[in-house]
């Protein structure tokens, strides 16, 4: 009914990135997995007090997976999760954002293990610079079996709700560099897209993962990739 118009987020941004990266040959429709509806036994597990998310679902559920590490770099302090896993040694949590916005929950706070909290207007060197030696750091404090990864593009400048002034190639860097330095401690990575309250960020998203599967950091085949294997480093050789 044209309710989505009314908002600033855009709702059809996820079928935007499909249509780019099918127009550039990367995704088919064979490719793609269609959820299907959650049985009963699922919507238990998700909604119980015990299993407080997806993630301790996977804990209980995938064998291996005992210590994991959520790399939270949305605009906004990632309040939801912090409070889940509240006291859970198992999970680590990194969190960038802008300090002056929304949320600012103080008792979430508590639960995050590597805090960088961000001025308004951040640009691409001292974000990337942050966000790079924060990381270094964080895998080394918590050597994770799995790297959840909140790739939020509500950090892109212009973005009102996000305050945050990354340009669309900071933000291509930013996904490149979080990538190499994972997949550089043979970790499995997740990246979910979240925020970006602008019509480009579908294209900006598109672009970021094709430069991934362009160098070899996604795919069918992904090679172990170093942290530092790049023309242009993104990390100086050590991180104090």
């Amino acid at each position: 009914m044209g309710l989505e118009k009314l908002h600033p987020f855009d709702a059809g941004k996820w079928g935007k990135v499909i249509s780019f990266l099918k127009e550039e040959k990367l995704l088919s429709d064979g490719m793609l997995v269609e959820a299907r509806e959650a049985s009963d036994e699922d919507l238990l597990v998700v909604h119980t007090r015990r299993y407080l998310n997806e993630l301790k679902f996977l804990f209980e559920r995938v064998e291996g997976i005992s210590r994991a590490t959520i790399v939270d770099l949305d605009a906004h302090q990632g309040n939801g999760h912090e409070r889940d896993f509240m006291g859970d040694k198992r999970v680590y949590i990194m969190d960038v954002y802008n300090r002056h916005i929304y949320p600012g929950d103080r008792f979430a706070k508590q639960a995050i293990r590597r805090k960088v909290e961000l001025e308004w207007g951040t640009e691409d060197d001292e974000y990337l610079d942050k966000v790079g030696r924060n990381l270094q750091k964080a895998l080394q404090e918590h050597p994770p079996d799995v790297v959840v990864y909140n790739a939020g593009t509500d950090i892109l400048e212009g973005d009102r709700l996000g305050g945050l002034s990354i340009s669309p190639q900071g933000i291509v860097k930013r996904d490149e560099l979080v990538f190499r330095v994972v997949r550089g401690r043979q970790v499995p990575i997740l990246m979910v897209t979240s925020g970006g309250y602008q019509k480009r960020t579908a294209r900006i998203i598109a672009d970021s993962i094709l430069n991934l599967y362009s160098l070899g950091l996604i795919g069918s085949e992904c090679p172990s990739v170093l942290a530092q294997n790049s023309d242009t480093p993104l990390l100086p050789p050590e991180v104090s």
